[in-house]
């Protein structure tokens, strides 16, 4: 049987969630069948029996799994016998900082380029609710949020110095193949190719050479989402 995965969804079937992404293709690394079913902001409520506040969230037979972090780390744990995501111990914690290097460093600097497009490529149901809860958050319109991007983006790419970096050493973060790593730096440019036609990165860039790899992988399961190419 099929792990659910609940999967947030924009207009188009735009799956356009970073954190989803990362457990698609952790399911994908597994080579665990996925029913990535399309979830939209306003219906997180009622999934699962009720209760669930963000996604994803997996169900597994009779166990119900939220945050990315924790399903990877319930994926590894409950199904050893199949492809490691983090490599070992070491990689897993080696992980929790190159998470937290991807939430404070990266998701931040691309949220600010990218969220009012989000915005317009939600259901009119989820754009008052995505409106209300981010404005809060982040203190201002969306629209003024996001603007002034182009004269920010410098600055956005010299924050990827540690990852433009790291990929001189072979084509993948973690070396000749991905691990969970490369879905953690992944997932952000997967969400803004996924909502948005602003081009975070020049073509020639390292970085855009090893996401062209990463949209490839597993069939081409990133590639094939729709998205801004």
């Amino acid at each position: 049987m099929a792990i659910v995965l609940y999967d947030l969804v924009g207009v188009d079937d735009r799956r356009f969630s970073p954190n989803c992404w990362r457990t698609r293709l952790a399911l994908a690394h597994k080579g665990l069948d996925c029913d990535a079913r399309p979830t939209r902001f306003t219906e997180i409520g009622s999934i699962c029996g009720g209760g669930q506040k963000t996604i994803p969230v997996i169900e597994d037979g009779d166990s119900i799994v939220g945050d990315s972090w924790a399903i990877a780390n319930y994926l590894e744990d409950t199904y050893p016998d199949r492809p490691s995501l983090f490599g070992g111990d070491g990689g897993r914690a080696v992980s929790v900082f190159f998470q937290n290097w991807v939430n404070t460093i990266v998701n931040p600097g691309v949220i600010k380029s990218v969220i009012a497009d989000i915005h317009d490529h939600l259901t009119p149901e989820d754009q008052g609710y995505f409106r209300a809860t981010r404005e809060n958050f982040l203190g201002g319109r969306l629209e003024d949020i996001q603007s002034g991007r182009e004269e920010r983006l410098a600055a956005f790419r010299a924050t990827l110095t540690p990852l433009r970096q790291t990929l001189k050493a072979g084509p993948f973060v973690c070396g000749d193949g991905p691990l969970y790593a490369d879905y953690l730096a992944f997932a952000p440019f997967q969400w803004a190719r996924s909502i948005s036609p602003f081009k975070l990165l020049d073509d020639d860039d390292p970085i855009t050479g090893w996401f062209q790899r990463c949209l490839d992988l597993y069939d081409g399961l990133g590639r094939q989402s729709k998205g801004y190419d």
